[in-house]
């Protein structure tokens, strides 16, 4: 059965190439005939891996082709997310699979209630990329990926597909609780590596910042009744840190490269929360107006 991508970004493109490679059919689905067009001229999706380049010619086609769709891989922003699925609707097959792989939380329920004879499955992944051209993806450092549909607790058929392709992945029951874990871990990192403009590696030089984000992060994942997810989480924000020093968080290549960022999705859903469960969380009402304001300065939207 047909994967279907929509989002040749960095891990839309990291998914497509290593799923193509192990020989799975794949589609790319592109914003336009003029970017189909682009792609169609350079060839296919590279992927640079371990100081090599290998270019994958995976069929590309637009949101108006006609062939049914009974995987959607959708790796889109998530502020884009909702109109990409309506764009498809007309393709989907009843009981079609979308796989989820927006940062963030809001927009997966939004994509979900808008499918109601569709299985959403919800992934959050700590894989490391970036692209460094047009549809050039370059993998940044091993991570995992969880999987896992809140109502439906059985995996579906293809999950192995995955692992052989050379997906570290997981199935996991609470992919709930993995999703706040990785908002709380971008709440802490990316605001603040737009603000100082620096590799993830550069907060090593505000402990104290980040160690106020985390206490308020953890008491708010507490409050929301996720409190697996709160354990130790500035150890686990350090540690990411770390082990991604040289690399620029998503946030900040979006402000570089003058995109709109996932703000509403991440800090926007974390303070929104915070409120609904009355928790005080004063640093991050405080970096979110920082950053909007920051946003505005650089002539981007602050939403």
């Amino acid at each position: 059965m047909t994967w279907h991508v929509l989002g040749a970004g960095s891990l839309g493109g990291l998914w497509a190439t290593r799923l193509a490679r192990a020989g799975q059919p794949v589609r790319l689905i592109l914003r336009d005939a003029s970017r189909l067009a682009a792609y169609r001229a350079a060839g296919g999706l590279s992927l640079a891996e371990d100081g090599q380049t290998h270019c994958y010619p995976i069929p590309g086609e637009t949101a108006a082709a006609s062939s049914p769709i009974h995987r959607l891989l959708l790796a889109c922003k998530a502020y884009d997310a909702e109109a990409a699925v309506a764009s498809l609707a007309s393709r989907l097959l009843p009981n079609a699979e979308l796989i989820l792989l927006q940062n963030g939380l809001g927009s997966q329920a939004t994509v979900a209630a808008s499918v109601p004879h569709s299985r959403c499955i919800l992934a959050s992944s700590t894989e490391g990329a970036f692209r460094d051209g047009d549809f050039r993806v370059v993998f940044a450092g091993h991570g995992h990926t969880w999987l896992g549909d809140p109502l439906d607790a059985t995996p579906p058929t293809w999950f192995e597909q995955l692992t052989s392709s050379g997906i570290p992945c997981e199935w996991t029951p609470d992919i709930l609780s993995r999703l706040w874990r990785k908002l709380a871990l971008n709440c802490a990192i990316n605001p603040l590596s737009v603000l100082y403009d620096c590799r993830n590696g550069g907060l090593l030089e505000h402990p104290s910042e980040v160690a106020t984000l985390c206490a308020e992060l953890a008491a708010l994942l507490q409050a929301s009744g996720h409190t697996g997810a709160a354990i130790d989480l500035l150890a686990g924000v350090q540690q990411v840190i770390r082990a991604t020093a040289d690399n620029y968080s998503s946030m900040q290549q979006d402000v570089a490269q003058r995109r709109r960022t996932e703000i509403s999705y991440l800090l926007g859903q974390a303070c929104s929360v915070a409120a609904r469960h009355h928790t005080d969380v004063p640093h991050l009402h405080a970096l979110q107006q920082r950053l909007r304001a920051h946003l505005t300065a650089h002539g981007l939207p602050s939403n």
